[in-house]
């Protein structure tokens, strides 16, 4: 089986971390590919459409050599692009989802993006250093400590792959307007979700999970970004759920 990894704002592959081996640790039988999407990562270059549909047909053309069918595990934004890619898939192009963390236009704005969030996140998007921005983005969506060496890899991947301004402003945009189609895609998929999220509320899984009864599963206490907070309790919940 081969896994397609999608992060969410702004970020690319290599903000993974350690998470990917990980995976293939726990998984042996599987494969993981990391795919950034337009504007990000390898793509860095090229520009982002402003809605998720057209991300999502980038990414699609981006994994066309990958062979079929593929499971998807994406975080945030990527989430949103994971749903729309299931909910227009062919005939058994996509077996398994995981979404971390994501939210929808089923959800009320207050929910998909908490008040106490905007401000800082756009005061984020528009800062200059880039150190102390990377350092700022960690410290809003990990609620663990985070270390020293995982500042200074945040801010050399933005050096050596920045993501300009016009491709977060663009992602922004199409998350904003993002709207599932009402049809459950997919029998069962896996949600997870941080209650201690500062940045997107947990309900906004459980809502997905209320609307096509799919399986959730709450973190108590860790923050938006998941896979580095907690990246062993997102591979007990799939080591417990794929075999279903």
């Amino acid at each position: 089986m081969h896994w397609i990894l999608l992060r969410g704002l702004t970020r690319e592959q290599s903000h993974w971390g350690e998470f990917p081996r990980l995976l293939a640790d726990a998984f042996p039988e599987q494969h993981f590919h990391r795919v950034d999407l337009p504007g990000t990562g390898v793509h860095f270059n090229d520009p982002c459409p402003e809605s998720i549909a057209a991300i999502r047909e980038s990414v699609r053309h981006s994994v066309r050599h990958i062979p079929r069918p593929y499971s998807l595990l994406a975080l945030s934004m990527g989430g949103m692009v994971a749903l729309d890619w299931a909910q227009h898939a062919l005939e058994g192009e996509i077996q398994n989802l995981v979404l971390i963390n994501t939210s929808s236009g089923f959800s009320p704005p207050w929910h998909r993006m908490k008040p106490g969030a905007w401000p800082r996140i756009v005061r984020l998007l528009c800062r200059r250093e880039l150190f102390d921005r990377e350092a700022d983005i960690l410290r809003l969506s990990c609620n663990r400590p985070v270390s020293l060496q995982t500042m200074k890899h945040w801010y050399s991947i933005q050096r050596q792959r920045p993501v300009r301004r016009r491709t977060a402003w663009a992602q922004l945009k199409a998350a904003v307007a993002f709207r599932p189609l009402p049809d459950r895609p997919l029998t069962d998929a896996l949600l997870l979700a941080s209650e201690g999220d500062r940045i997107v509320h947990w309900k906004c899984s459980r809502v997905l999970e209320q609307r096509w009864q799919w399986t959730l599963k709450v973190h108590p206490s860790a923050g938006h970004d998941l896979p580095l907070d907690d990246p062993e309790w997102i591979i007990r919940q799939m080591k417990r759920w794929l075999p279903r």
